[in-house]
């Protein structure tokens, strides 16, 4: 079987003791929720991103850890709130954020849900 960074990281997760990974489907996320789906980690969807990092807030301090999948720029955004607090109180939160790729990010490429440059994401 062949390895990736996605697999890998599915499998430390589920080993960690993660069962479920909250998100918002997004563009950029959308090709990783497939190997979430394919890990045999259950994908809950919410509302919103702030909606995804609160649940796996939650999670986290029910379970011993947490994980948010949001998109790039906007949806990463959103999520911040919960993710801060979630850091402040010290809970178990990991924060997968999917991008464009970086060929897809020269200064004169205007991608959507960006604020400007790549490098100010």
């Amino acid at each position: 079987m062949t390895h990736t960074i996605s697999t890998y990281l599915l499998t430390r997760l589920k080993q960690a003791g993660l069962g479920h990974v909250f998100g918002v489907p997004g563009d950029y996320v959308l090709t990783f929720m497939d190997r979430i789906l394919e890990s045999g980690l259950e994908l809950v969807g919410t509302c919103n991103e702030l909606n995804a990092g609160y649940a796996a807030d939650a999670y986290a301090r029910i379970n011993g850890i947490g994980c948010v999948c949001v998109t790039w720029g906007v949806g990463g955004f959103s999520a911040m709130n919960a993710v801060a607090g979630a850091h402040a109180e010290q809970v178990p939160l990991v924060v997968l954020v999917g991008g464009p790729k970086t060929t897809a990010r020269g200064p004169s490429m205007l991608l959507h849900h960006g604020v400007g440059e790549a490098d100010t994401m």
